[in-house]
């Protein structure tokens, strides 16, 4: 029995079943042949990581790896605490799984032993830190503090510059919910005078 050509892979890549379709009539079994020999790693049905490896050992693949492959390529973005309480508005939430917008699914997903929440909503193609604001001012709840709160935090960052004032009042208008822009164009208001 010839020995299995290994098709050129990427380290630390996510692929998908139908990714091996070069090389075999079968990648379902072409793909577990792969794993079998320890060159890729199961992710979740249909999904298979190329593992970097490290001086410590296997590197898993990272979360932009795995959504891109997950979500075969369609838009995406990462936004929760981490993003939220980077613009430094008083949020210090923390959640156990990334919270993912998306353009095809929502629900809770397990990938690789990785919980990612995925939520279908709209989203700006390359998000400012303008759209993060508002986004977090939608889930005030969630981030671990009050709308009141983050109001005036806003209303202070913007009279320091440390938002663009425009960008703002556009991503407010554009994917804000009523109470959201009333929340933005009060505080522009109020850190006008």
């Amino acid at each position: 029995m010839a020995a299995m050509a290994l098709p050129p892979l990427e380290q630390g890549r996510v692929y998908r079943t139908q990714d091996f379709e070069l090389w075999s009539s079968n990648p379902s079994r072409f793909a577990a042949d792969l794993v079998e020999k320890g060159v890729l790693v199961q992710v979740t049905h249909g999904l298979f990581a190329c593992p970097k490896r490290s001086k410590f050992g296997v590197v898993p693949p990272g979360d932009d790896a795995l959504m891109r492959a997950f979500l075969k390529g369609s838009p995406f973005v990462f936004t929760g605490p981490e993003r939220w309480n980077a613009l430094g508005l008083g949020a210090t939430a923390v959640f156990a799984a990334p919270l993912v917008y998306n353009t095809k699914r929502s629900g809770t997903v397990d990938l690789g032993g990785r919980l990612f929440e995925l939520r279908r909503v709209a989203f700006p193609q390359a998000p400012s830190q303008e759209w993060f604001v508002v986004d977090l001012l939608e889930n005030a709840d969630r981030a671990g503090t009050s709308r009141t709160e983050l109001a005036g935090a806003l209303v202070r960052a913007l009279a320091r510059g440390s938002f663009d004032r425009e960008r703002l009042r556009e991503m407010a208008q554009r994917y804000g919910t009523k109470a959201t822009r009333d929340w933005v164009y009060s505080a522009l208001r109020a850190s006008a005078v």
